[in-house]
């Protein structure tokens, strides 16, 4: 039930690359402090409401019984709040007449917001006084808000959400864009606190534990490392730290040279996952690279790789091509298939603009060099 709520990112160095799709979202945490999850929301003292919902919404200082509430903090410098402002619009309008309020509080002069609701978003073809007008967008320069809610909860980073429930309690700490299932259940009454409170107590272990094995790996230290994972992997009660921490192993594993059956086959099943995302799946690749050149082995994923790379260079757009196809190369140069390398470089170069082929150029030149010096050494 709380591990749909998790969203995966990338959170390791190359070095631990086969790990790629095991992470932790950072603005879920919850600490080991006196303000968190099922505490009670302070209240908010907002100085300016610039955005009400187009009328539908009026300024909040306490929080009414029976109700539910967003309280996000964003900033006009921030991308991923800017980012997730379409969102946010989605939702309140999706909860519009149910009782829900979103409620996004910048520290910002009014003059300094002002100026981005005045501007154009050129993705979604609206200014972004358009977009956040389906829900409160406010400043408050005193900060009253930010030290009662972010400093209270040790939280960091931006943007960050926090749920306020029917009773008036912090039902969920996180991203804008994971509100959705949490929202949803405190509408129908499913929630439940406790359980999401536990599993953000393992996932902070998680982290913690994640440093101890980053540093372990990046000198060299992969067997204690996978000591840590196995420990840890059979005292969690989580299943979704448990398939992390399966994610976390393997990783390890083709990082440290010790490739086997076990670690080919969760790979490649991972890139069967991705299938039909370009992106993803040229991330992945990237980083497969990455890894390769710290030393992990990863000859037995390459043809898998390289073949989920040219399944999307079918359909994917012209933009992507010239990267899809330089990863591929990059893949075979790191197991010194240069001819292979060298087409699929050269294949980069033709799908390019002038400009980006200059760039390209140097890395076709590299891998013909080496493949000539290859061929004399035969």
């Amino acid at each position: 039930m709380i591990q749909k709520h998790m969203t995966s990112r990338l959170t390791l160095t190359v070095l631990l690359a086969g790990a790629l799709f095991l992470g932790m979202n950072p603005w879920t945490q919850v600490q080991a402090q006196e303000f968190g999850i099922g505490s009670k929301a302070p209240s908010i003292d907002v100085e300016h409401w610039l955005q009400d919902g187009n009328g539908f919404f009026k300024p909040v200082t306490e929080f009414a019984e029976g109700k539910i509430y967003v309280v996000e903090f964003w900033a006009t410098w921030c991308g991923p709040c800017i980012g997730s402002m379409p969102h946010l619009a989605e939702l309140q309008n999706k909860y519009r007449g149910q009782d829900v309020q979103i409620i996004s509080i910048s520290d910002e002069s009014v003059d300094e917001v002002k100026a981005l609701l005045g501007r154009q978003n050129e993705e979604v073809g609206k200014s972004f006084a358009d977009i956040t007008s389906a829900y409160c967008l406010t400043t408050d320069p005193d900060r009253s808000v930010h030290k009662s809610y972010m400093e209270a909860a040790k939280q960091n980073g931006i943007p960050t959400s926090f749920i306020v429930g029917k009773t008036g309690l912090v039902e969920w700490i996180g991203h804008p864009m994971e509100l959705d299932g949490p929202i949803e259940e405190l509408l129908n009454d499913s929630w439940d606190r406790e359980a999401y409170k536990k599993e953000m107590v393992e996932q902070k272990r998680f982290e913690e534990n994640m440093q101890k094995i980053a540093m372990l790996a990046g000198s060299g230290k992969f067997k204690e490392a996978l000591e840590i994972v196995d420990t840890e992997e059979k005292a969690t009660m989580s299943p979704a730290i448990k398939e992390h921490w399966l994610s976390v192993r393997n990783g390890l594993k083709l990082s440290g040279g010790m490739v086997n059956d076990e670690v080919v086959t969760y790979y490649k099943g991972q890139i069967a996952e991705m299938k039909g995302n370009p992106q993803a799946i040229g991330q992945f690749a990237y980083s497969m690279y990455g890894a390769a050149q710290q030393g992990a082995d990863i000859s037995l994923l390459v043809d898998d790789a390289v073949g989920a790379l040219n399944e999307e260079i079918k359909t994917a757009d012209k933009q992507l091509l010239p990267l899809l196809h330089n990863t591929s190369a990059r893949l075979f140069s790191a197991v010194e298939r240069w001819e292979e390398a060298i087409a699929a470089q050269e294949s980069a170069i033709d799908a390019s603009d002038e400009r980006v082929k200059t760039r390209l150029k140097p890395f076709l030149e590299e891998l013909q060099a080496k493949s000539k010096k290859a061929e004399e050494k035969k």
